[in-house]
């Protein structure tokens, strides 16, 4: 009887927070939207110029679309300004085959901290941050959140295990609490651990906070490579 007592309990408790989950969802969508739009035409100048700078010194497409995991599991085009050479894969596969410490660093942190595809111009973007402004376009398009998870691509799904309900509960984003928490200098065991914090906590409030925490964690530029 008390089993079926803590039942109805805990199904009152979630039809009285789903309302309260709904508002805050749609809160949360439409600061994405003002936010993506204001930044699309307030940068619109810097982006014709980077958009320029990568065209002028390097030769490939300026922009990069990468399949990435969103919410519920849908996969989509992820946009960022070009940082790597056209055979990036290529140059990938020929240095873990042959450095072994490379191949370690990548199976353990997917990223390499003297990676040979970056262009000349993309280390730049990189440390600034500046190669992910295309994603307001994601925002807009509903692919994505300003705050969120970083997005994933399906190669990394192994490395969430269960946790990969919670990154799939809500939209990626362009920041969240793995860029102010350090970035690249962060380990992946503690990245899926802030997505999961993120996920179940996710509300209006924290991601005003954690806009606000981008700023100075985007010009410190930490772990930005």
């Amino acid at each position: 009887m008390e089993h079926v007592v803590n039942e109805l309990a805990f199904g009152d408790r979630a039809r009285v927070l789903w309302p309260i989950r709904q508002r805050q969802d749609h809160a949360v969508r439409a600061m994405d939207i003002i936010v993506a739009l204001l930044g699309i035409v307030i940068l619109a100048p810097l982006m014709g110029l980077i958009a320029l700078a990568v065209l002028l010194t390097d030769p490939g497409p300026v922009f990069f679309a990468h399949r990435r995991i969103g919410k519920n599991g849908q996969t989509f085009p992820c946009l960022k300004f070009r940082t790597m050479v056209p055979n990036a894969e290529a140059k990938l596969e020929h240095l873990l085959a042959t450095n072994p410490s490379a191949r370690a660093e990548w199976a353990r942190d997917r990223k390499l901290r003297r990676d040979p595809r970056i262009t000349r111009i993309g280390k730049f973007l990189r440390m600034s941050s500046f190669d992910e402004l295309p994603q307001l376009l994601n925002v807009l398009r509903g692919d994505m959140s300003i705050v969120g998870p970083r997005p994933i691509v399906a190669a990394e799904q192994m490395f969430y295990g269960r946790a990969f309900l919670n990154y799939c509960s809500v939209r990626p984003g362009i920041t969240g609490l793995w860029q102010i928490s350090g970035r690249n200098d962060v380990s992946y065991r503690r990245r899926v651990a802030l997505d999961v914090v993120y996920a179940r906590n996710k509300s209006l409030r924290l991601d005003l906070k954690i806009i606000l925490k981008t700023i100075p964690a985007v010009l410190l530029a930490n772990g930005s490579y």
